[in-house]
């Protein structure tokens, strides 16, 4: 792959000569290119005999937050390790040519590292960390210990309470103000890029139906078809660390 589509060239070129305004949607596609192990993990890893759906919910903590902050700290480590891809790096460059809101459903830090402002973290983040019980935010994490999988949470310095990571489980309420800021972001935006997500998590995926009403036109970017593909103006069968630095140039 060695161009853009012409009619996506054609589509940013527009945006950015009539000063229009760029909204990214990004999933989990872009971050796996990062080598961040899926929501699942992998078939053989410490935690394949845990079904994920039961660690991420406000009654799993309950129940035994020693393995639930066992796993998110695997999950944290993980992300730590990783690094942010060429897809990454473009999204900041573009930033520097056409005004650009970034709105994404990961919960890692990889487009901050790599240079981005993320609008809106729509689900949370990993190392958002706040108190279960008073919801005070806390800065500081404990050390990771490799290959152990039951780690008892840090304790809020406010109330005593357990620590739990940022993120957004199962039956719970997306943030507020990240939402918000999502929406308006999709109302207002000319061009929308859709990277890496399957557009099935909800409300998330109806983001980009959302800019259609709006008058956006609405690309996607993924290497295999979607849920959301027949909805857009425009596919490009591409992962973001392909596609995303061609649209630099």
């Amino acid at each position: 792959m060695d161009a853009v589509p012409a009619a996506i060239a054609e589509v940013l070129q527009r945006t950015i000569d009539t000063g229009g305004t760029l909204c990214v949607l990004t999933g989990a596609g872009m971050s796996a290119e990062s080598g961040i192990p899926t929501f699942r993990g992998t078939h053989d890893s410490l935690w394949s005999r845990f079904d994920p759906m039961r660690l991420a919910t406000a009654d799993a903590w309950r129940e035994d937050p020693a393995l639930v902050w066992g796993w998110y700290r695997w999950r944290m480590q993980a992300v730590r390790d990783a690094q942010p891809h060429a897809g990454h790096r473009a999204l900041a460059a573009l930033a520097r040519r056409v005004p650009l809101s970034l709105v994404t459903q990961n919960v890692d830090d990889l487009h901050e590292r790599a240079g981005s402002i993320v609008d809106a973290h729509v689900h949370g983040g990993l190392f958002a960390l706040r108190c279960f019980a008073c919801g005070h935010a806390h800065t500081a994490l404990d050390d990771y210990m490799e290959g152990v999988q039951r780690v008892e949470p840090m304790r809020c310095t406010a109330c005593g309470d357990r620590i739990r990571p940022g993120v957004v489980w199962f039956g719970e309420a997306l943030p507020d103000d990240a939402w918000t800021s999502a929406v308006d972001a999709a109302e207002r935006c000319t061009l929308m890029l859709v990277v890496g997500t399957s557009g099935l998590v909800y409300p998330a995926a109806g983001l980009p139906a959302l800019a259609r009403r709006k008058g956006a036109t609405v690309v996607e970017i993924n290497p295999e078809p979607t849920a959301l593909s027949t909805e857009m103006d425009l596919v490009w069968l591409a992962t973001a660390a392909q596609a995303l630095p061609l649209l630099v140039g």
